[in-house]
């Protein structure tokens, strides 16, 4: 009975939520707007309700692919601490859009800047899988995590290089993005990303059972039918093209493929069937709740979202590192 109320509420609790979080967003603001008012065609109510609109939706979307981005790279290489962020993708996607910005790639094409984002987040990925299996000892699960740092490090300090030459206005607006911008300036790319992550998480969807054989073990796979090696690379291939386009459209943005897919597996466990769908509903929700905040807190300005989602994702880290480090030592 347990287990149905779980499913019942997983599945019939996002869209209400939801919906509940976008209202809350179009109201609250630097000031109040009455939920009578968000339908109102003209004034300027309407215009604001527009403008939050699309940031919603630009939340929604970076926030629901960052977390089927986590939950896709915590299945397959078995470690819940792996998500984006840390593991340097997102460093590595942020370098290859900014290099399009600057170099003018993005004014030849739409696809400019979420493209040359992906092909940076893949050469990201295999390094750290390379640097993790070569020149560390030890356990590849547990060592990709700092070749993940060493290589996000990597791309942030040439990523300081590009724009340290910069002029004042390009500097300011390119260390905003970094930080975390909901802020949609391109509704082309906006489409963009929301085409690229509903199929991406489609497709992780498929691979659902995949997922869930390949976390037995390489031998198990074989002997049910599931090819890992070509079912992982498929599997982190799609969750870094999703990461690229969150990054393309927003910048870093991190702690949510962390946070997001940790909560959904205690609430609902780890069936991967289900828990790519859940993570795009939740992930979405959590980072319009963290961007409604990051622009309502501070009547005179905002704060940049990737503030407040490493305001809370950093404590959380460091409890769920904590936790693995006790289970191991039990």
């Amino acid at each position: 009975m347990k287990i149905r109320i779980k499913t019942v509420i997983g599945y019939l609790a996002p869209p209400l939520l939801l919906a509940g979080t976008f209202v809350l967003a179009l109201c609250w603001g630097s000031f109040w707007i009455s939920p009578a008012d968000i339908f109102a065609e003209n004034g300027l109510e309407a215009g604001v309700v527009r403008l939050r609109l699309i940031r919603c939706a630009t939340a929604f979307i970076i926030g629901g692919g960052l977390a089927v981005s986590g939950a896709a790279y915590q299945a397959v290489l078995k470690n819940p601490l792996a998500e984006p962020y840390i593991l340097g993708i997102s460093g590595g996607a942020s370098l290859g859009a900014a290099a399009a910005l600057i170099s003018g790639l993005a004014a030849v094409s739409g696809l400019a800047v979420p493209l040359t984002a992906f092909v940076a987040a893949l050469l990201a990925l295999t390094l750290v899988l390379a640097v993790s299996r070569g020149c560390f000892g030890g356990v590849y699960s547990e060592n990709i995590l700092l070749s993940g740092v060493i290589v996000g490090s990597v791309c942030s300090s040439w990523l300081m290089f590009i724009i340290s030459g910069l002029g004042y206005h390009e500097l300011n607006s390119i260390t905003w993005w970094m930080l975390g911008n909901m802020e949609a300036g391109d509704l082309n790319l906006l489409l963009t990303a929301w085409i690229i992550t509903l199929s991406g998480t489609a497709l992780l969807a498929v691979y659902g059972r995949h997922a869930n054989v390949i976390a037995l073990g390489e031998e198990m796979a074989y002997n049910m039918g599931v090819a890992p090696v070509r079912t992982a690379l498929t599997m982190l291939g799609t969750a870094s093209l999703i990461t690229a386009a969150a990054v393309s459209l927003s910048g870093i943005i991190g702690f949510v493929g962390l946070i997001v897919p940790h909560a959904m597996r205690r609430l609902f466990g780890a069936d991967h069937r289900r828990l790519f769908i859940l993570n795009l509903f939740y992930g979405g929700i959590f980072l319009v709740l963290c961007d409604t905040v990051a622009r309502s807190i501070l009547a005179s300005q905002e704060i940049p979202v990737g503030v407040i989602t490493a305001l809370i994702g950093g404590p959380f880290f460091i409890w769920l590192l904590n936790q693995r480090t006790r289970t191991g030592h039990d």
